[in-house]
């Protein structure tokens, strides 16, 4: 019979050595359109409780996520990052492959990396990026639907760029904030708002895209200066009614929030110590 120190059958489980816990941060890139957004719901339907599911099936445990930002229903995600704890000990590419194999075509788990466990997959973001994809096109797009913005009338770039520059910095972001934000406060920056107009000059139709990048955002912050952006584009209003509005620290005075359709989330930014991707394929397919 083997003793206790062999490890046999008899062996003490308190002689056995505790499986180390790991922190795995994984890339995740979704459309949203058929989600009622990011974040975990008693009924489901959420991208969070697809891909926790998925890691279910993968792991043959329950396995919960923390996402970098939460996103509304419609708006999708290329480089959204999420970490987990486990004991289980897989490969990065088994994390990927494995958790590929339980989710439907519109989710996708990019890359997976194991993290320090003071990384924090919300805390530990040191910025975020979204890009606003727009077509300005007579007729509503068909292929396109539910990835893109739409609008039917020319935009006039340097009226939107001087509008976008009277958000940029530290603001209070009130007008701009729907009222189920639970953020702590409305004072937000806004480093960088980049807009494009993607296309041949003088063509009748073109894609645009808007580039915003800042510490963190309100609920609906994005798609609510779209919509004042493009108020402002279309001649509706002129470039410093946004200084107005941002100014009256008041919903009420800024346009309707804008279609979630073509809203990205095209992930956080750590510190270089961590060494997480930032590109993901889905990136270039954007127009640039």
């Amino acid at each position: 019979m083997a003793s206790l120190d062999e490890g046999g059958e008899g062996a003490s489980l308190a002689a056995q050595p505790e499986r180390a816990i790991r922190r795995i941060a994984l890339g995740v890139s979704y459309v949203g359109t058929a989600y009622k957004g990011w974040q975990s719901q008693p009924g489901g339907g959420t991208v969070q409780d697809v891909l926790e599911s998925a890691l279910k099936a993968f792991a043959v445990r329950p396995l919960k996520v923390l996402c970098a930002g939460r996103t509304d229903a419609g708006v999708h995600g290329i480089n959204q990052v999420v970490h987990l704890d486990t004991d289980l000990h897989r490969e990065p590419f088994s994390w990927v492959r494995g958790t590929n194999t339980f989710l439907p075509p519109d989710i996708s788990v990019q890359w997976a990396a194991e993290v320090p466990a003071n990384f924090h997959a919300r805390n530990s973001a040191i910025g975020r990026r979204y890009v606003y994809v727009l077509l300005e096109s007579a007729v509503r797009p068909a292929l396109e639907s539910g990835r893109v913005g739409w609008v039917f009338r020319p935009l006039d770039q340097a009226a939107m760029e001087r509008a976008a520059a009277h958000l940029l910095g530290e603001h209070d972001f009130s007008s701009f904030r729907s009222s189920m934000c639970q953020s702590p406060t409305p004072v937000k920056t806004l480093r960088e708002i980049r807009i494009r107009r993607c296309g041949p000059p003088g063509a009748p139709t073109a894609y645009w895209r808007f580039d915003f990048e800042g510490q963190a955002f309100l609920h609906h912050m994005i798609r609510n200066i779209m919509g004042c952006l493009i108020m402002v584009g279309t001649g509706v209003q002129r470039p410093d009614w946004v200084r107005d509005v941002r100014e009256a620290r008041d919903r009420k005075v800024a346009a309707p929030t804008f279609s979630p359709d073509g809203l990205y989330f095209l992930g956080p930014r750590y510190a270089p110590a961590f060494a997480l991707p930032e590109q993901v394929p889905g990136m270039d397919w954007l127009p640039s």
